[in-house]
């Protein structure tokens, strides 16, 4: 817990940047707390891969947790991974795996934000059909992204 205690005392005394210009960070702690909130909330989830529920019934898990001050404030960016998206017949499409992202923004990472005390201007809830390094472009990739914020712990969709 101590870069969260850092990450919390640079914000709060310091004002210094807590990623650096370049990009995002990783937050190491985020896989931990989505087992937790798995094992805690459904053990048939924590035994299946740390599969997340979502409306579509895809299977749906989480890849990523990163804290992005790029934009020039903080947006706290959820990666996961969904292999049954894309615009072919018989793939997951962009209206349905909307539903899917507005579920995640609502379930998961509303209660992210209030566990570990941050204050993101922005959600972003990423799908993609495979594994992608952060900021890194692959043309057969299918990925689809979703913005939100937050009101009283509420997803309001930002459009991107």
């Amino acid at each position: 817990m101590k870069r969260l205690t850092r990450y919390k005392h640079a914000r709060a005394e310091s004002h210094a940047r807590a990623i650096p210009e370049r990009g995002a960070h990783l937050w190491v702690w985020g896989r931990a707390f989505v087992s937790a909130v798995l094992t805690l909330s459904s053990p048939a989830f924590a035994q299946s891969e740390n599969l997340l529920p979502v409306p579509s019934g895809q299977p749906v898990h989480l890849s990523d947790v990163l804290l992005d001050n790029n934009p020039g404030e903080l947006w706290v960016r959820f990666r996961f991974i969904a292999p049954k998206i894309g615009s072919t017949v018989g793939r997951i499409g962009y209206d349905v795996a909307s539903a899917d992202m507005e579920h995640l923004c609502q379930t998961l990472a509303v209660a992210y934000v209030a566990k570990y005390e941050l204050d993101p201007a922005r959600i972003v809830i990423s799908l993609s059909d495979r594994s992608i390094e952060f900021g890194r472009s692959e043309p057969d990739a299918t990925q689809f992204f979703e913005a939100y914020r937050l009101e009283q712990s509420q997803c309001i969709w930002e459009g991107l």
